[in-house]
């Protein structure tokens, strides 16, 4: 899993919030968080889960994803596969935090076991 940066999260945000020409108060509203939380985010005071996190990407119409990978909760992928899986388990809100860091931990060690099978491929 990638670190948190909470500062360039909070960052991030504050910076599509202001493209999308919202106050804080409109975001917070439209998103369903408390104003004082979506400002503790902003200042990088706070982490926000990735419930959080989905319901400001939907107020901002921006991918979910974008703001997982800013959050150090998914990385971006090299080999060009989208993060699917990986954003569907952390936008569940059916399991809680450490069920979803449990399912994220086995699907990364099968991928990981299924990198190391895998024949060399031509360079």
């Amino acid at each position: 899993m990638a670190s948190l940066n909470v500062g360039s999260l909070g960052e991030y945000i504050r910076e599509q919030r202001r493209s999308a020409q919202y106050s804080l108060r409109q975001l917070a509203e439209v998103a369903g968080v408390s104003n004082p939380y979506l400002s503790q985010i902003e200042r990088g005071l706070r982490k926000p889960s990735a419930e959080i996190l989905q319901q400001i990407a939907k107020a901002l119409r921006i991918s979910a994803e974008t703001l997982y990978v800013q959050a150090g909760i998914l990385e971006e992928r090299e080999d060009g596969e989208g993060p699917g899986l990986r954003a569907a388990i952390l936008a569940d809100p059916l399991i809680n935090e450490r069920q979803k860091q449990a399912l994220l931990s086995v699907y990364e060690a099968f991928l990981k076991e299924n990198q190391a099978a895998r024949p060399p491929g031509p360079a």
